[in-house]
């Protein structure tokens, strides 16, 4: 099989493309609105967890949710856009993101 260059700069071109979308990142949240008392904590737990993330999540004293999660970028925008809509309950009416650097959770949890 012969590669013309324009094929060669196209797969480099898509190959970085994933690279993007692959890189491993973290980010801290603080959801607000009506987000505590309607199963947000869990239903962030069961998204990331299934998204393939690490991380925790925690009810803060102000009414907030806030939220750590690391892993490859791309899974962490599919999450960043659930929080904004949270589950069925749930009213949220702001995201404050912070964008760190992983720090090497092995899973997710709901913290106390």
């Amino acid at each position: 099989m012969t590669r013309t260059k324009g094929s060669d700069s196209q797969s480099l071109f898509i190959q970085r493309i994933g690279d993007i979308f692959m890189e491993k990142v973290a980010v801290i949240l603080f959801i607000s609105g009506r987000v505590q008392g309607v199963w947000y904590r869990g239903s962030a737990q069961e998204k990331a967890e299934a998204l393939g993330l690490a991380g925790w999540v925690r009810n803060l004293p102000d009414g907030r949710v806030e939220l750590f999660a690391e892993g490859p970028k791309g899974k962490i925008g599919e999450l960043i856009e659930w929080c904004r809509q949270g589950p069925p309950f749930a009213r949220v009416t702001g995201i404050e993101k912070q964008w760190r650097e992983p720090e090497g959770f092995k899973d997710f949890k709901v913290r106390y």
